[in-house]
């Protein structure tokens, strides 16, 4: 069995298989940009840590995971209040597997990971409930920031992998969406989307918008992560192939990148196919709405794993993040190797972990 039968293309179907033709050969580069909003600490907004204090130490962790295998910052790797592990398995095993190489960003994470990372001093985002996020010259350095490290990042590969790390992100992400004008409905890392909590946020906040401006949307509403990314996106696509690899919050990166440009030739989504069976949420149609780009997403078959923790992805806990959807569709137009193949490589690493601790 071919690993297209694993991946579902929409948006631009023929744009994506294209995108997939023209990577097929080429070398990748894997970019996380770890980030926060304190957005994330309204109390059952996110799932992404195991309670309220840990949640700043997520993207640190999820980024020393990848390099090292365990964390520094933290003791155990990020899961779930009652112990799912963070979608950075699927990221750490997908890019292991055909050894892609990967690079961290810290565009604006509370907490710095201990290991070598492109370093940016973005401050952090406010919770938006309460306050303007950002403001505009913050907004502004984020995109240009981002820019330098799209254009240099993408001078060293063949396609530009770019993964996210963010508690609360969907939320965030949700009022750029509206607030730039789209439709939109989103995902979430809890199988019960608390939707009416999300709403009632992103109602408050989009009462602070005066104006149309983009870049005060995203000071008002948005995120450093999301500045930071579309500005990466901005100049990467203009030198090489990139997949935005992430669900809700790669649409509100496309939906601000829409609006100050962005080369739509060489930019594609890939993501899980749990984000596209959320029915709480509108991502294929999102998509399509905001750019002519194609989209994939791949099924990794987790619904088969041994493991309670494996099978959660597949049952709707975190369903996306850390890149996971992308690195795994990169690893898997790189070696021909199928969802059946990679599932025992995840299985292994979740055991390693699970019997270490």
């Amino acid at each position: 069995m071919s690993y297209l039968d694993d991946f579902e293309f929409f948006g631009n179907v023929k744009k994506a298989q294209d995108f997939v033709d023209g990577v097929k050969s080429g070398n990748f580069l894997f970019s996380l940009a770890i980030s926060y909003t304190e957005t994330c600490e309204i109390p059952g907004i996110t799932f992404a840590g195991a309670d309220k204090d840990s949640i700043k130490f997520t993207p640190p962790a999820d980024a020393e995971y990848l390099y090292y295998g365990y964390c520094k910052t933290i003791d155990k790797i990020p899961m779930t209040p009652d112990g799912k592990p963070t979608p950075g398995l699927l990221t750490k095993t997908a890019l292991e597997s055909c050894s892609i190489p990967h690079i961290v960003i810290n565009a604006g994470s509370k907490i710095s990971p201990q290991l070598p990372f492109i370093q940016t001093d973005l401050l952090h985002g406010q919770n938006i409930s309460v306050e303007s996020a950002m403001n505009n010259s913050q907004v502004s350095l984020a995109v240009d920031y981002g820019r330098m490290v799209g254009r240099t990042l993408a001078s060293m590969t063949d396609c530009l992998i770019i993964g996210e790390s963010i508690p609360g992100g969907t939320t965030t992400a949700l009022a750029v969406l509206r607030g730039l004008g789209f439709k939109a409905n989103v995902s979430s890392s809890i199988p019960n989307n608390p939707v009416e909590l999300k709403n009632q946020i992103v109602n408050t906040a989009l009462e602070r918008i005066t104006s149309n401006n983009p870049y005060h949307i995203i000071s008002e509403v948005g995120d450093p992560m999301i500045a930071f990314v579309t500005g990466m996106l901005s100049s990467a696509s203009e030198v090489t192939k990139v997949m935005l690899a992430g669900g809700t919050q790669m649409t509100a990166v496309l939906a601000f990148a829409s609006k100050i440009g962005f080369n739509e030739q060489n930019t594609a989504i890939g993501t899980t196919s749990y984000i596209i069976d959320d029915e709480s949420a509108n991502f294929k149609s999102l998509v399509s709405e905001i750019a002519d780009i194609p989209a994939i997403a791949v099924n990794p078959g987790l619904v088969n794993s041994k493991f309670s923790g494996l099978k959660a992805f597949s049952q709707g806990y975190a369903k996306e993040g850390v890149g996971a959807g992308g690195s795994m569709i990169a690893s898997m137009i790189k070696t021909g190797s199928n969802a059946s193949n990679f599932l025992p490589l995840a299985e292994k690493e979740y055991h390693r972990l699970f019997t270490s601790l």
